[in-house]
């Protein structure tokens, strides 16, 4: 996804690094809290002693996501955000990455202005940011402000280590229990009129299509695979029993104690002759991998689409669902079912997502901020109850009141009242949760929204409790396996990468099944050739230091 950036640059952008870090300034650090932050509710420290009191004195910071996709929205311009402004006394500045966000940091980076807090993949960029000593640690705020160490854990902070010792990264949707989206979500509407036929093996699949494309024609995409691609991948997690989706996003497969090549890979390979036949006869988009997220909406929200499949379709199903039932009240919407499956794979051994205690992705502190201190007190607050009952339903008194005993929001008349007003809120905040916390947030609006009859329900939540949280995989175990993105291997991992997408785009336009395979043969030998068994085998390295960790070795 991102570009390389020239010898040159990287050498500019390291003297930068070593520049910036040397006239930085560092806030000083008070004295640690008695109080136990891991027990009882959340708090905001109050007096000097304590640290930085949210809402007392004006904190300003700049926030610029790492992302080629991410635009932040303006902060302010939403109810969440806006009380956040009001009442905690923060404003948050947006940088943007343009669309090419390796360049945009590069950039910064060489003319020595860093943003206050970068929202980016854990791994070998942010280790490289720690050692040009840009960035802050937070090991001594722990024990002052109440809520990472409490929602976070101490298992987690210390996978999040740095090889200093010390913790620099705040994660995102960290968590303790299953979680996340992935799946394939079905047109209601159409499956009803072609006769609700079985829709659980690929050979169904296929079928199904063929019906949709027969009786439809152009006017409805058969199987919409969201942007990159995506929905072509997690068919992989249904060709064999526990071989989820991650093995593609690590560009490895596990055998035994090491990692191998993907491209070599018999259920790799017998998923892309599968996508191929579809793409072939014309059942997938023909811009599969290179729509926008806007074209995906457009055809979901005018009712065009049969099948719909990606890393995280729920917000764009909901949404549509939302659309097709307030146009035509008779629409039964839109409905998610059990991930599909090759014929003898184990239904309940199919994973096409996963979670990590770590969760996604972190934010990162760096010297440029005059206080660093008080926008670690704010990502804490964030990822508190209070901040997240904020941003994740918005400010008190809008659609709830008071919180019942476990910190979740009591919510009243209005939220029942207005579920595509909730869907539209909620859609925006998304743009802001920076650092959620999944297990407060997943717990607290299940049992709620269990509670209620089905016709009132979120259709996010009723589809995550069914189907989305039993179905994605535990990949702990493979998290910070790549390498720094300007070091030797990194240089090769960006190869290997630049390898698969262009294979991917080669392996859907082939001919036949034999042409797959000559393409996927030709991509193992470029990537050998480009050094693939090295980087192969720092990944097996960190796999199996991850898993000493994780046992407590």
């Amino acid at each position: 996804m991102f570009k390389k950036v020239s010898l040159l640059l990287l050498a500019l952008t390291m003297s930068a690094f070593m520049a910036l870090a040397g006239c930085s300034k560092e806030s000083s650090v008070g004295k640690q809290s008695a109080d136990n932050p891991g027990q009882g509710k959340e708090e905001n420290a109050s007096e000097a002693d304590q640290g930085f009191a949210l809402g007392e004195e004006t904190l300003e910071f700049s926030f610029y996501g790492h992302y080629d996709w991410y635009t932040m929205n303006p902060w302010g311009d939403d109810a969440a955000t806006a009380w956040i402004k009001e009442h905690k006394k923060v404003n948050v500045t947006p940088i943007q990455s343009g669309g090419n966000a390796q360049q945009k940091l590069s950039t910064m980076i060489a003319s020595a202005s860093l943003p206050d807090v970068i929202w980016m993949d854990r791994g070998g960029d942010v280790e490289k940011l720690r050692q040009a000593g840009v960035l802050v640690p937070f090991d001594d705020w722990l024990d002052k402000y109440p809520n990472m160490k409490k929602w976070v854990g101490e298992s987690t902070i210390n996978l999040l280590r740095s090889p200093d010792g010390k913790i620099y990264q705040f994660p995102n949707w960290y968590t303790t229990q299953p979680n996340g989206n992935s799946g394939y979500v079905v047109n209601k509407r159409i499956y009803d009129e072609l006769g609700a036929p079985k829709l659980e093996t690929f050979d169904d699949l296929y079928a199904y299509l063929r019906m949709v494309k027969d009786k439809y024609g152009a006017g409805v995409i058969p199987y919409d695979p969201g942007i990159e691609g995506q929905g072509i991948e997690l068919m992989v997690s249904g060709f064999a029993n526990d071989f989820p989706k991650t093995y593609i996003s690590m560009r490895a497969v596990p055998e035994g104690d090491k990692l191998n090549s993907l491209f070599a890979d018999p259920v790799y390979r017998e998923t892309l002759q599968f996508a191929n036949k579809l793409f072939r006869e014309r059942l997938i988009t023909q811009d599969a991998l290179t729509q926008t997220e806007d074209h995906v909406k457009e055809k979901m929200y005018s009712d065009r689409v049969a099948v719909f499949a990606a890393s995280s379709p729920t917000e764009i199903a909901a949404r549509a669902h939302s659309m097709v039932k307030e146009k035509d009240p008779t629409h039964p919407g839109f409905i998610m079912i059990w991930p599909l499956h090759k014929e003898n794979v184990d239904k309940n051994k199919v994973w096409p997502g996963d979670w990590a205690q770590l969760g996604w992705n972190v934010s990162v502190i760096t010297k440029n901020h005059k206080n660093p201190e008080a926008v670690f007190a704010f990502l804490d607050w964030f990822t508190g109850e209070e901040g997240q009952r904020t941003i994740f339903w918005g400010p008190e008194g809008l659609y709830w009141e008071g919180t019942n005993e476990e910190g979740g929001p009591n919510f009243n008349d209005k939220y029942f009242a207005e579920p595509d007003k909730v869907s539209e809120l909620m859609n925006t905040t998304n743009n802001f949760q920076w650092n959620g916390n999944t297990v407060f947030i997943d717990t607290r609006k299940a049992a709620i929204e269990m509670k209620l009859p089905e016709e009132k329900r979120n259709w996010e939540t009723r589809w995550q409790s069914e189907i989305t949280w039993k179905t994605q995989f535990n990949s702990t175990p493979f998290i910070n396996l790549d390498p720094a993105s300007d070091s030797d291997l990194g240089i090769i991992k960006t190869k290997v990468d630049e390898i698969y997408k262009e294979t991917m785009a080669k392996v859907l336009f082939a001919k036949s099944d034999a042409e797959v395979l000559s393409v996927l043969d030709k991509a193992e030998a470029d990537a050998q050739k480009a050094g693939y068994a090295k980087l192969l085998d720092y990944k097996t390295e960190k796999w199996q230091e991850n898993l000493a960790v994780i046992a407590g070795k």
